[in-house]
C-alpha cells in the first residue's frame, strides 16, 4: 500500500497526509520482511569533507581536475510511467507558471491519440548523485514520484535499473538504490560553511543532450521560492537547465553543496536564478530515508506569522526579527511549555530565529522527543522556555518503487487522520470516525469503485479504522487483491468493493 501527499500526484499505493509547524513526513517503500532487514545497510558510507574552500579572491584558470573527478559521480535518471489519461485530458506543461519550473525534462510522444482512453507510455529524464559506492543516489522527488520504472545512466555507459527508497515531497528530495559495487561516489561538503560569492559548478543532464557543466557563483542563500514545507535554497547563476533536476551543485574542491531543483524564469529556459537544495538538508532526509525508512521531524505545536515593522512597533520590538505568535496548539509541546499566543519567538534550540521559515526548519531539525530552550518576548520582557518536541501523528508517506503495487492494497489512494482542517475542507460532522480520503489516482481501481476525496473510510475488510495509520496496516498485507470497503460519502454510509486483480492484470 503506497500513501501519497495531496499536493502531490503519486502513481504508488496509500498516503498519509497532515499539516503544521513542524510536522513529520514519513517515507518508506512499502512493509518490510525479515530478509529484507537483514540486508539493509547499518549506515550510509558517505565520504565527508568540511574543509572550507579558499577565499583568496583568485579563481583558477580552468576546473577540467575538478570535472573529471565529479563527472563520472552525477548519473542520468531516465524515468517510465504508464499511460494513465487520455491525451485530451493530459496536463499541458507549458501551462505551468513559466516565472517558476523545475528542472524535469518531460519526454512525452508525439501524434497521441485522442480516442485512446490508455494511450503510450510517456518518458522524463532528470538527473541524480552518486553519494555512496554501493550504490545510493540522491535526485529530486519530482523526477520520480510518478514513475513506475527508473534507470539511471552513467557516464562510462553501463544503465542500471534503480529502486527508489523514499521520497520526502516536503523538500523535494528523493533517494534511489542501483546494485552496484565500487562507484564513484561524489564527497559532500558543509553547505552551511558556503558564501555569497563562492565559485560553483553545476553537473547535470539537460535537454537530455549528455552530461553538461556550467560555471557561477552562489548568488544567495536561504531562499524560499517553490512553496515547498521546507525551503532554504541556495541560489546560484550557474545556467540550469530542464534535465537538470536532481543534478550536482558543486564547489571549486569538487565536493557536493546541494541538489539542483528549480529556475525563475520568464521564458521556461536558464536566466541565472537557479535554485539547488542544500547538501545538509539533503543529506539529513536521506540518512533518515535509509536508515529509519522515514523522515521524523519535530513538533512545535504553534501557528506563527513575520512580524512587520507596525507589528513589531505594537509589540513593544525595536526591529522585525521573531516570529509570532498567533495561537498555540492545546496540549502541544509549546502549550505545555508555557509559550502563549503574542509571544514573540526570538531564539530556538540555542539559534537565532530570524523569521517564522527559519524556526519552522530549526523545529524540523530537532528529533521528536529530544528536549531544548524556547527564548520568548512577552510584553517586552524576556523569557527562556524548555520544551519537549513531539511528532505530528498522522502523516506518512510510502515511496514508490517499481513493485510497490504488488506489496498492497488500495493503491493510489491518498488518506490522512481526520482533524479540524480536514473536517472544515471536506465538510465532515465530529461524530464522523475514520481516515479521510485526500486524494485517489483517476486511472485506480479505487476510483472505478467511486471511492472520491472527501470520503472518510470507516472500514476495511469489515475491520474498524480509527485513523490513517491503521488504514495503511490493514492493506500491507493483502489475501487478495479484493477489498471491501464502509466509507460515509456526503452524509451517508455505503460499502464499496475495490477489485485490484482485473486492474493488474491490464497493465
Amino acid at each position: 500500500m503506497t500513501l501519497m501527499k495531496p499536493a502531490y500526484k503519486t502513481l504508488i499505493p496509500l498516503v498519509i497526509a497532515g499539516g503544521l509547524i513542524g510536522a513529520v513526513t514519513a517515507v518508506w517503500a512499502g512493509p518490510k520482511t525479515d530478509k529484507a532487514k537483514a540486508s539493509e545497510p547499518a549506515a550510509l558510507k558517505l565520504s565527508i569533507d568540511e574543509t572550507p574552500v579558499s577565499r583568496d579572491g583568485r579563481i583558477a584558470n580552468s576546473y577540467a581536475d575538478v570535472i573529471k573527478n565529479v563527472g563520472p559521480s552525477v548519473v542520468r535518471v531516465n524515468v517510465t510511467q504508464k499511460a494513465r489519461l487520455a491525451s485530451a485530458q493530459m496536463p499541458d506543461l507549458q501551462q505551468l507558471p513559466p516565472q517558476l519550473r523545475r528542472f524535469f525534462g518531460e519526454q512525452m510522444p508525439f501524434n497521441m491519440p485522442d480516442d485512446s482512453s490508455r494511450g503510450p507510455r510517456s518518458h522524463g529524464l532528470g538527473s541524480g548523485v552518486i553519494v555512496t559506492d554501493d550504490g545510493y543516489i540522491l535526485t529530486n522527488n519530482h523526477v520520480v514520484e510518478e514513475a513506475d520504472e527508473v534507470k539511471v545512466a552513467l557516464l562510462d555507459g553501463r544503465e542500471l535499473e534503480a529502486k527508489v527508497v523514499g521520497r520526502d515531497p516536503k523538500t523535494d528530495v528523493a533517494v534511489l538504490k542501483v546494485e552496484a559495487k565500487d562507484l564513484p561516489a561524489m564527497p559532500i561538503a558543509d553547505s552551511e560553511k558556503i558564501e555569497i560569492g563562492d565559485v560553483v559548478l553545476a553537473v547535470g543532464n539537460p535537454f537530455g543532450i549528455g552530461q553538461t557543466v556550467t560555471m557561477g557563483i552562489v548568488s544567495a542563500t536561504g531562499r524560499a521560492t517553490l512553496g515547498l514545507d521546507y525551503e532554504d535554497f541556495i541560489q546560484t547563476d550557474a545556467a540550469i537547465n530542464p534535465g537538470n533536476s536532481g543534478g550536482a551543485l558543486v564547489d571549486v574542491k569538487g565536493r557536493l553543496i546541494g541538489i539542483n531543483t528549480a529556475i525563475l524564469s520568464r521564458t521556461g529556459g536558464n536566466q541565472g536564478i537557479g535554485f539547488a537544495i542544500p547538501i545538509s538538508m539533503a543529506r539529513d532526509v536521506m540518512e533518515s530515508l535509509v536508515r529509519d525508512g522515514k523522515v521524523t521531524r519535530g513538533y512545535l505545536g504553534v501557528m506563527i506569522q513575520d512580524l512587520n515593522p507596525s507589528l513589531a512597533k505594537r509589540f513593544g520590538l525595536e526591529d522585525t526579527k521573531g516570529a509570532l505568535v498567533g495561537e498555540v496548539t492545546p496540549k502541544g509541546p509549546a502549550d505545555k511549555a508555557g509559550v502563549e499566543s503574542g509571544d514573540v519567538i526570538t531564539e530556538f534550540n540555542h539559534h537565532e530565529v530570524k523569521d517564522s521559515r527559519h524556526l519552522k526548519l530549526a523545529v524540523a531539525k530537532v528529533s521528536p522527543g529530544e528536549s531544548t530552550t524556547v527564548t520568548v518576548l512577552r510584553d517586552g520582557k524576556e523569557k527562556t522556555l524548555k520544551v519537549k518536541l513531539d511528532e505530528l501523528p498522522g502523516e506518512s508517506t510510502v515511496a514508490k518503487s517499481s513493485k510497490a503495487e504488488d506489496e498492497g492494497t488500495l493503491n493510489g489512494v491518498g488518506v490522512a487522520d481526520l482533524d479540524a482542517r480536514q473536517r472544515r475542507q471536506f465538510s465532515i460532522p465530529e461524530k464522523v470516525e475514520g481516515a479521510v480520503v485526500t486524494q485517489v489516482a483517476p486511472d485506480s481501481a479505487a476510483a472505478e469503485a467511486g471511492l472520491q476525496p472527501g470520503d472518510v473510510i470507516l472500514e476495511i475488510n469489515r475491520t474498524r479504522v480509527k485513523g490513517a495509520d491503521e488504514a495503511v496496516k490493514l492493506t500491507e498485507k493483502p489475501d487478495d487483491k479484493t477489498t471491501l470497503l464502509k466509507i460515509w460519502s456526503r452524509g451517508n454510509s455505503r460499502f464499496l468493493v475495490v477489485d485490484e486483480s482485473k486492474k493488474n492484470s491490464q497493465d
